[in-house]
């Protein structure tokens, strides 16, 4: 997560997002009883394999003007119960794609990840996907750095529906920096970036059939 070359202003909100990322971790790991590390509070919740899933793809509406951040998922999880916060098991792909604009006599610059999951966690119309990167592509060989040390990143998706819902929302945890811890699994910040084109489906822990 050679580094992703962004401007400043989108290197401060990457880095900002790692730190909420990170802030999360602590609070998400606090849920659930020691003896039960996956677990969430809810004990009394019914038992039986369960399942989730997000697919979809969505532009994100980006504080810089003419950046272009498409987030495609096709992610699932199996829960041993509705209880569970973590999956049993997890699997899938996801896909980051930032484009910038040709400005000041510099190229049009194109950096995209695809990504293997490795945890997807859901409640109501909300999930998480993290997963780490597998392979790499555009003009600028930026996210070749995250490759090499096979980083992983978290996104964070809110699925509205109905006219009241409000619009679906995603959050990015961009890239750790060269020496610094890899984010943890099924972490991601506040999905606080509206979906400005396209959109997911979300199941969120329904029984196994």
């Amino acid at each position: 997560m050679s580094r992703f070359k962004l401007p400043h202003r989108a290197v401060t909100f990457l880095a900002a997002t790692a730190m909420v990322a990170t802030t999360a971790g602590i609070a998400f790991a606090s849920t659930a009883p020691a003896s039960e590390p996956d677990r969430t509070a809810r004990a009394s919740a019914p038992s039986g394999t369960v399942t989730s899933s997000l697919k979809g793809w969505g532009r994100m509406d980006y504080p810089d003007a003419g950046q272009d951040i498409q987030v495609t998922v096709d992610a699932h999880a199996t829960f041993k119960g509705v209880g569970w916060s973590k999956p049993d098991k997890a699997w899938g792909t996801f896909r980051i794609y930032h484009r910038m604009p040709a400005t000041n006599g510099e190229p049009e610059m194109v950096n995209w990840g695809d990504f293997k999951v490795d945890c997807l966690t859901s409640g109501g119309p909300t999930a998480t996907v993290t997963g780490r990167i597998m392979r790499t592509g555009g003009n600028t060989g930026a996210w070749d750095g995250y490759l090499k040390r096979h980083i992983r990143m978290g996104i964070s998706f809110y699925v509205g529906e109905g006219k009241d819902s409000g619009p679906s929302r995603i959050g990015l945890s961009g890239g750790t920096e060269e020496g610094e811890p890899l984010l943890s699994k099924c972490m991601a910040p506040a999905a606080d970036y509206k979906v400005i084109k396209g959109g997911y489906d979300l199941t969120d822990k329904a029984q196994a059939g």
